[in-house]
């Protein structure tokens, strides 16, 4: 497998750490609902809530590796499937 470093453009890493502070706000509030003793479905609900948004800004960055190395001409295409595949299996 390939080591280089691929770092998001610059536009998608503001975007991924948009979601990211919104997704750390939203783990803050969860944790003002366990201490004020809240109904166990609202926390429920919420965490399903930032399941679905790492999900999503998980897709963004994977969106962004996968154009990244298909458009790398000096890898070995099948090597960069088989990158991306391991990749996308791990993701979920």
């Amino acid at each position: 497998m390939s080591t280089g470093v691929r770092p998001l453009a610059p536009e998608r890493r503001d975007e991924v750490l948009r979601r990211l502070r919104r997704i750390e706000g939203q783990v803050r509030g969860i944790q003002r609902m366990v201490a004020e003793g809240r109904d166990c479905r609202d926390i429920v609900h919420q965490i399903a809530a930032i399941r679905q948004a790492l999900a999503s800004a998980n897709s963004v960055v994977l969106e962004c590796y996968a154009q990244h190395c298909l458009n790398d001409a000096e890898n070995c295409r099948a090597e960069t499937i088989n990158e991306l595949i391991e990749l996308f299996k791990d993701a979920c």
